[in-house]
């Protein structure tokens, strides 16, 4: 395990504010797409940086376990690819177009 040295990783909200809990899916009329996708794209990078000289194999706590840096790799394609699957299910709904 390699120990992070007692610094806060500890994030900022981006869309669920303290007075605007439901932000992320209440305030979609004034989404910017090319800001949010600016904001994504600087999220990756931060994570890239973050993790740079770690090991798949180093772990950390989560909550009151502990876990690798690949098993957050291997949640974060399992929570992306799921929720690619409801834009597909949307989208079905939409056009009733599948995707065979």
């Amino acid at each position: 395990m390699v120990p992070d040295q007692g610094r806060d990783l500890s994030l900022p909200a981006l869309y669920c504010l303290e007075d605007d809990r439901d932000g992320d899916v209440d305030n979609v009329a004034r989404a910017d797409v090319m800001n949010d996708l600016a904001t994504f794209a600087a999220e990756r990078r931060s994570a890239d940086e973050a993790v740079r000289e770690r090991s798949s194999d180093d772990t950390f706590a989560r909550g009151n376990r502990q876990v690798s840096l690949r098993w957050v790799y291997v949640h974060m394609i399992e929570e992306y690819a799921r929720h690619n699957g409801h834009a597909d299910v949307l989208r079905e709904r939409i056009d009733s177009a599948t995707g065979e």
